[in-house]
Parts: structure tokens; C-alpha cells; sequence
């Protein structure tokens, strides 16, 4: 009973929440911010998985994001495909442009890395502005409703309900994979490239496989997150909603799936609580980034977790 516990004791709480948070939500506008949070955290964990766990930089994920939604708003409203089936076929096309781009790419280190990824978040936006004809440019696209069979998920209610369980799921499947064999390849990857090549690890393809999931995390985000909001603008393939990501994996703790989740949370629903410095939104990201790496390198939740084994201690 103790090693369930250890083991997914945060997956009960994080589920309880989910269950338990609606009766304290006082309106619509409340159950839009918790939808956010939800499809925040999705993209979040995978970017975890990419940057926490196998030490990889990414500052193009919003890319990734934006692809999703562009694809689930083109093949629902130009070609009538069912959404469903359109989220998955955003999210192959999405797998499939990470894993060729993720060879040449993650040959790279550092900021050369970094740099790479960046340009790769550049050009999603530059061809969203640009083809008109087909993503409506910097006007955005209307998204039809998503029909799940002969459901139609349109209130707000529904939808909390939908992100709620797509990000447990992705909760699930991070921790299931983090505690597999690619789970130590990851960590070895982080640690050492060179020592865990010795070791035997095939680092190419690991990384490139890492690369993929998490852009599929995204990608799927993107999509659940164009059909609530009904309508999707280029501004969410930018280059500060990528660094936006970024910030919430490594203020919740790099390396931990449930630190990627608040703060998801936390840098959602912040911007709500400044809202009267709307103006200066991303200087208040940058102050917290640089306030988080002085003084919580390994941000809040694995903080806090040492925190609290040591007072047991």
C-alpha cells in the first residue's frame, strides 16, 4: 500500500481536485480559467518530459501548439471531418514534422539548440500569418463546436470536464513513462549524454522520440483548446506564448510532472490577478523566471517536496 501511495498518491490528489473544484467555481468565467489551466498543463507535462527530464531546450512548442489548433479549425470547417478524427490526423502531421526536424536539431546543444528551435517556432508563425487563404492570416479562423458521437461539447461546464480528464491522462501516461526503461534513458540523457552512451543508451533516438511526444502533447493541446475557444489567432504560435511554457515548466519544478501543472496554474491564472499591469504581463514573466532560478533552481514543487522531507527529518 506505502509504494502505491509513494507512487501515485499526487495522481489521487490531482484527480480529487479535478472532481472536487466545480463546486467551488462560482461562474462561467471561472470554469474558462480552469479549462485553461488544463490545456496549459497538458503541453506543459510534454514539455517537461523534453526539458525536465531529458535536458533538451525548446523555445518553439507554441509552434507545435498552433499546428494542432490550425489543423483541428482547417480539416472541421474546410472539409467537414469529424473532430475527433481531425485532432488525431493535427496530431500525426505534428509527429511527423518533430521527428524530421528532430534529427538536425538535436544534433545541437545550448543556446545553439536553443536558437534552432526558436527559428522553427518563427517560421509555423511567418506561414500562419501568411497563408491567408487557408489559416485567415492575423485574423484568425473561426473552429466549429467538437462532437464526440452525437455530443456536442459547448458549455463551458463540458469542457472543463473534457480538459480535466485529457490532462489526467497525460499526467498518467508522463508518470508511466517516467518510470519505465525510456524513463532512465531520459535522466541519463540529462545527467551525462557521453556516460549515457557508454552506458549503451541510444541518445539520437531517445531524444528524437522525446522530441515527438512532446510535440504531440502539444499539438493535441492545441486542438481541445481551438475547439473550446471557438476561434484561434496566430498569436498563439509566438515566440512569448513559447516562452510562456517554458516558464511554467520551470517555475513548477523542471523534472517533475505535477511541478509542470502548477505552474501551468499559477502563470494562467496570474495575468487575472495583474490584470490592471496587462502592459507589462511578460516583464512580470521575466521577474519571476529570473526570481525562480535564484531562488528556486529547481523551482516550487521539488523545493517544497526537500523542504518537507527535511522538516521530517
Amino acid at each position: 500500500m506505502r509504494a502505491f501511495l509513494d507512487r501515485w498518491g499526487g495522481f489521487l490528489v490531482l484527480a480529487a481536485i479535478v472532481a472536487l473544484l466545480p463546486l467551488i467555481l462560482p461562474n462561467r468565467f471561472y470554469f474558462d480559467m480552469a479549462v485553461k489551466v488544463w490545456l496549459n498543463a497538458i503541453v506543459c507535462i510534454g514539455l517537461n518530459l523534453l526539458i525536465g527530464y531529458a535536458g533538451q531546450i525548446s523555445l518553439g512548442h507554441a509552434g507545435f501548439f498552433a499546428l494542432g489548433a490550425y489543423a483541428s479549425a482547417i480539416l472541421t470547417r474546410r472539409y467537414e471531418i469529424p473532430g475527433l478524427i481531425a485532432m488525431l490526423m493535427g496530431a500525426v502531421g505534428v509527429g511527423l514534422l518533430a521527428f524530421v526536424v528532430a534529427r538536425p536539431i538535436l544534433k545541437l546543444k545550448g543556446h545553439y539548440l536553443a536558437m534552432a528551435t526558436l527559428g522553427l517556432g518563427i517560421i509555423v508563425a511567418i506561414v500562419i500569418n501568411r497563408e491567408i487563404w487557408l489559416t485567415g492570416g492575423p485574423d484568425g479562423v473561426r473552429v466549429p463546436a467538437l462532437f464526440v458521437g452525437e455530443w456536442r461539447v459547448s458549455r463551458i461546464e463540458d469542457w472543463y470536464w473534457v480538459a480535466g480528464g485529457s490532462m489526467l491522462l497525460a499526467v498518467w501516461l508522463s508518470l508511466n513513462l517516467i518510470a519505465s526503461g525510456v524513463g532512465r534513458a531520459l535522466r541519463g540523457l540529462h545527467g551525462s549524454e557521453v556516460a549515457a552512451a557508454t552506458a549503451g543508451v541510444d541518445t539520437v533516438r531517445y531524444k528524437v522520440m522525446v522530441f515527438v511526444v512532446s510535440a504531440v502533447f502539444a499539438s493535441l493541446a492545441g486542438s481541445l483548446f481551438a475547439h473550446a475557444e471557438r476561434f484561434i489567432t496566430p498569436q498563439e504560435a509566438g515566440f512569448l506564448r513559447s516562452i510562456e511554457f517554458v516558464t511554467m515548466v520551470v517555475l513548477g519544478g523542471m523534472a517533475s510532472t505535477f511541478g509542470a501543472v502548477v505552474g501551468a496554474a499559477l502563470l494562467t491564472v496570474l495575468p487575472q490577478a495583474v490584470a490592471s499591469f496587462q502592459d507589462f504581463k511578460h516583464l512580470v514573466f521575466g521577474g519571476i523566471l529570473i526570481a525562480t532560478m535564484i531562488f528556486l533552481p529547481k523551482g516550487l514543487v521539488p523545493s517544497l517536496a526537500d523542504l518537507a522531507r527535511r522538516f521530517r527529518r
